[in-house]
């Protein structure tokens, strides 16, 4: 006899079906239910159904919503009217949904939750409530009769949703007296008043207008997601070069914030001018700015001070990444992306009280951002190696049609700005999935940073020296060369090839680092392609000539130099007066302020000071910039992970649940119950067990586990003592957790 409920339903599956359940709809297993009926209980309420529709696909869910248009939430529905609403073949979908018991019973008997029509709302299919009046009516006759104005609200209507509100619908006037369209069809009784405001359209004529059919044929097949076949490698090294250009703004962020840390707002987040003057430095928009701000903090490089007057302020782990091969650093950025709980996407946008969402504030958080984001890389990683979009519209329409109930109002949002990040992180290049993605999608980390190893240009070791005293790095340089080419010129446009200026400041700065002018000129002459102009030879010569004759320590501090007539120039200095110069011989002078302020004082009046070490060496004193200590990073599960159920573990529910059906079913005699103030008296229950194991019958426990869940088992006991029931399926039952027993009637 077909089963009438969903809990005879499910008592009548297989333990593996029940197992497949309890694994995909993971919510039905915490906690673990007792028996069937709390599980059929669970299974049926609307919280569960609605994460049960996340990610069914658009002809599952209409499948769904057919099976409320036949009523199959109040009354069984049989398999042909539901196919007949649908135009097609329902096999696969009704498979699906039976999977999931989003629908039970024979297909002469379908039957779906009543709380499915509370998840999908009250017009399923877009479809009204029957009429009546229209049941054995010739509809397409009286279709007929209806004017042109008619027949478009007829067709709004149609599309769906079937309500509209009207002031018409007010006024009950006969079909002669009728003025208004909406009037007119109320007269014919081809629209339902709701109420004086609301019109209905019904089931019968929306069915009609239709064609027959609930659903549009085309609606019930995936789009198409059109790709452009590219070669592996060009796609790798496409992405290869966007990932350069990131790690290149990353640093300018974390060089920028280390001298300047911006402040924290009140409300949290970034402000405004902090975001303009960061994307000004990145040569960015301030949605490349907001992202890559993000990403800082997520990947713990950048933190909240915290302090009375909190600012954004680099992390010691900045230093090992900045020293880090660029592989590596790369590595760091992809995988606190893939892990990053926030939108970076929503910077920029309104709040729900019409504000302005701070980049960096909590507004941004969004838990399941991490698993949005590899649904997005693993639609891509289904296409055919080099295979890219042609459109990211066209994947936003796809993933649609794949779970149009999953991500709410920022399902197809969420989409472009994942398509967007990731390629400006080079996991994806020309819409296509890079092999290093595809492997880090597999956990393979070794071989996502050999993968993105060969795909980086190779760094170069020479530069290419003009004559306008610029310096042209045709790729990316070796780690010594570039971190040589910072210290003696400025960045002054980055790209595939970076150009450095060099100028007189930047060579002083390059000999306050303990540089000499030989040095300078080995390194052009060593390094550089192309001759290297006269014209950078007499500026290095020029400002190392006047570099360091002037030169400080401290005391506070103090400036020594043989020329005394030079030291009676900065005595005659008001900033001689400022900093409380003093002279106390013929060729030193001392402060009671630290040497770096006196520096910079004498730098910004004309001279070129240097600092001195206690050798007499030039050395660079300058602050290598703020720094907070690094917070240990809880371990990330991967995204969707502690979703899954283990198969050792469905298996020990389904078999409670056997175990409470059984228990359930089973006569019992009278019961004695443990003692409800909470004593730990167990006589009786002691008693009633100890006489089951010596008269070897079964014995029917309530008990209460360490969770607080309370059920109830069918045991044959073999040992009852040291506080403890044994059955012989070699359960243990602490006795104190027993509410109750009774001896099973044979």
């Amino acid at each position: 006899m077909p089963a009438t409920s969903l809990a005879d339903w499910l008592r009548a599956v297989s333990d593996d079906a029940l197992a497949d359940l309890l694994r995909t709809r993971r919510d039905l297993s915490t906690p673990p239910p007792s028996d069937t009926t709390v599980l059929a209980t669970r299974a049926g309420t609307p919280g569960s159904v609605a994460r049960a529709c996340e990610d069914l696909d658009t002809f599952t869910l209409a499948v769904l919503d057919a099976l409320l248009v036949a009523g199959a939430d109040t009354a069984p529905a049989a398999l042909p009217a539901v196919q007949e609403l649908i135009g097609t073949d329902i096999s696969g979908p009704l498979a699906r949904l039976r999977a999931r018991v989003l629908v039970w019973g024979t297909d002469d008997e379908l039957r779906v939750p009543p709380a499915a029509r509370d998840v999908l709302g009250p017009f399923p299919a877009g479809l009204g409530a029957p009429s009546p009046a229209l049941a054995a009516t010739d509809l397409s006759a009286r279709l007929a009769e209806v004017g042109e104005d008619e027949r478009k609200v007829l067709a709004a209507l149609a599309a769906g949703p079937p309500i509209g509100r009207t002031r018409d619908a007010s006024f009950d006037v006969s079909l002669s007296d009728a003025a208004t369209p909406v009037q007119k069809l109320l007269a014919r009784s081809l629209l339902l008043r709701r109420d004086d405001q609301t019109v209905e359209l019904p089931r019968e004529l929306g069915l009609l207008l239709r064609g027959g059919a609930a659903f549009d044929p085309a609606t019930l097949t995936e789009p198409e997601l059109p790709v452009h076949p590219h070669k592996t490698d060009t796609v790798d090294t496409a992405a290869a070069g966007e990932a350069m250009e990131l790690l290149r703004q990353m640093e300018t962020l974390l060089r920028s914030w280390s001298a300047t840390p911006p402040p924290v707002l009140k409300s949290g987040g970034l402000g405004v001018r902090e975001l303009r003057k960061l994307a000004k430095d990145l040569e960015a928009d301030e949605s490349r700015a907001s992202f890559v701000a993000e990403l800082a903090v997520g990947a713990g490089l950048v933190a909240d001070s915290e302090a009375t007057a909190p600012e954004w302020v680099p992390t010691t782990l900045t230093d090992s990444w900045l020293a880090s091969p660029t592989v590596q650093r790369w590595m760091t950025l992809a995988q606190a992306w893939l892990e990053l709980p926030r939108l970076p996407g929503l910077a920029g946008g309104r709040d729900a009280k019409d504000k302005p969402i701070a980049p960096l504030s909590e507004d941004l958080r969004r838990p399941l951002a991490p698993v949005t984001r590899r649904r997005v890389l693993v639609a891509l990683a289904d296409l055919a190696d080099g295979a890219g979009v042609k459109s990211v519209d066209e994947l936003v329409a796809v993933l649609a049609w794949r779970a149009p109930r999953r991500g709410g109002r920022l399902r197809d949002e969420t989409v472009r700005w994942t398509m967007a990040e990731a390629s400006a992180l080079g996991l994806v290049g020309l819409g296509a999935l890079t092999t290093a993605t595809r492997l880090l999608l597999e956990d393979d980390r070794p071989g996502a940073v050999e993968s993105m190893h060969d795909a980086l240009p190779a760094p170069v070791d020479h530069v290419l020296v003009q004559a306008d005293l610029t310096v042209v790095a045709p790729g990316p340089l070796e780690p010594e060369l570039a971190t040589a080419m910072a210290a003696v010129a400025d960045i002054e446009s980055a790209g595939h090839a970076t150009v450095y200026r060099v100028t007189e400041s930047t060579v002083r700065r390059a000999l306050d680092t303990g540089r000499t002018a030989d040095e300078l000129h080995a390194l052009f002459r060593g390094k550089s392609a192309t001759p290297v102009p006269q014209s950078l030879t007499y500026l290095i010569d020029d400002v190392a000539r006047r570099h360091g004759r002037l030169r400080g320590g401290t005391a506070g501090s103090f400036l020594r130099c043989d020329d005394e007539a030079l030291l009676a120039e900065v005595l005659a200095h008001p900033v001689a007066a400022e900093y409380d110069l003093r002279l106390i011989a013929p060729t030193v002078l001392i402060s009671p302020v630290s040497l770096g302020e006196v520096l910079e004082a004498l730098r910004g009046a004309g001279f070129a000071p240097a600092a001195e070490g206690p050798d007499g060496r030039v050395v660079d004193i300058r602050p290598s910039g703020r720094r907070l200590p690094a917070r240990a990073r809880a371990a990330r599960a991967r995204p969707g992970e502690q979703a899954v159920l283990t198969d050792d573990q469905a298996t020990r529910i389904v078999a409670n649940l056997r175990a409470g059906d059984a228990a359930t079913a089973r006569r019992r005699g009278s019961a004695v119950r443990a003692h409800s103030g909470g004593g730990a008296d167990t006589t009786a229950t002691l008693e009633l067990l100890s006489r089951a194991t010596l008269e070897r019958r079964e014995v029917w426990i309530g008990f209460v586990d360490s969770r607080g869940t309370a059920s109830q088992r069918v045991v044959r006991p073999i040992r009852v003592g040291g506080g403890v029931l044994e059955g012989t399926d070699h359960e243990r039952y602490p006795l104190h957790r027993i509410t109750s027993a009774a001896i099973v009637e044979e």
